[in-house]
């Protein structure tokens, strides 16, 4: 899969993308990832890429003329979805990811900064807005890092035992079960006897029952909608 990222801060992402199984996966070609800097496409002498909000108002808006550049530079496969990163989008969830790991060859994550954007980019630019909360962030860097990372995990051969992704938290629209690894016994703390029984029809229905009681307890939303899903 390709990623192509739009930012004004391309050196954000190096240290987080050279790291771990996304950097194992960068380095195997599951994905690549390039940047396209909107400034090296602005018209004037100084290079801007935001300006004053016609009608007034506080801060600065990205200017369409540089971000519409940068996207038409790129080079287009044929299943693309062009995103922007914004609180006013769509939340990031794990069907998200699975539709975007699964249908696309190419997406490209669009970055906003200061007070927002012209409006011309999204009626016109984006086909989709994606947000990771409700809640403000200096920069869209962050859930675009957030993106890449939830959507490459799930790529062919990103994670070696493609079996583990199934039983995560969101995938069956319950939470995790607990886990626990050696020692048996930890400052008087003991693993739960079942789960050292060998009796693998045992520990399965130990681990439904502990993830709908954790889906109940933390997550009653999910738990309605997987209630409602039975």
């Amino acid at each position: 899969m390709r990623f192509d990222v739009v930012t004004l801060f391309p050196d954000f992402f190096h240290s987080p993308l050279n790291s771990g199984i996304v950097g194992r996966a960068l380095q195997k070609k599951i994905a690549e990832v390039n940047f396209v800097n909107p400034r090296d496409f602005a018209f004037d002498k100084h290079h801007r890429v935001d300006d004053e909000p016609y009608g007034g108002g506080v801060g600065m808006l990205l200017k369409p003329e540089p971000i519409f550049a940068a996207v038409e530079s790129l080079p287009q496969l044929p299943q693309r979805d062009i995103i922007l990163m914004t609180p006013q989008g769509q939340p990031m969830n794990q069907p998200l990811f699975r539709e975007l790991a699964s249908d696309y060859e190419q997406l490209v994550l669009v970055c906003g900064h200061y007070e927002g954007i012209d409006e011309r980019i999204r009626e016109h630019l984006v086909t989709r807005e994606v947000s990771l909360g409700d809640f403000i962030l200096t920069c869209g860097e962050i859930p675009a890092l957030a993106l890449m990372n939830g959507v490459m995990r799930l790529l062919p051969g990103t994670i070696g035992k493609a079996d583990s992704l199934k039983a995560e938290s969101f995938e069956t629209e319950l939470l995790d079960y607990p886990q626990y690894t050696k020692p048996a016994v930890f400052r008087g703390w003991e693993v739960p006897p079942v789960l050292r029984s060998g009796h693998h029809a045992a520990i399965a229905q130990w681990r439904k029952e502990q993830q709908m009681k954790r889906t109940q307890e933390r997550r009653p939303d999910l738990w309605e909608e997987w209630k409602r899903n039975q």
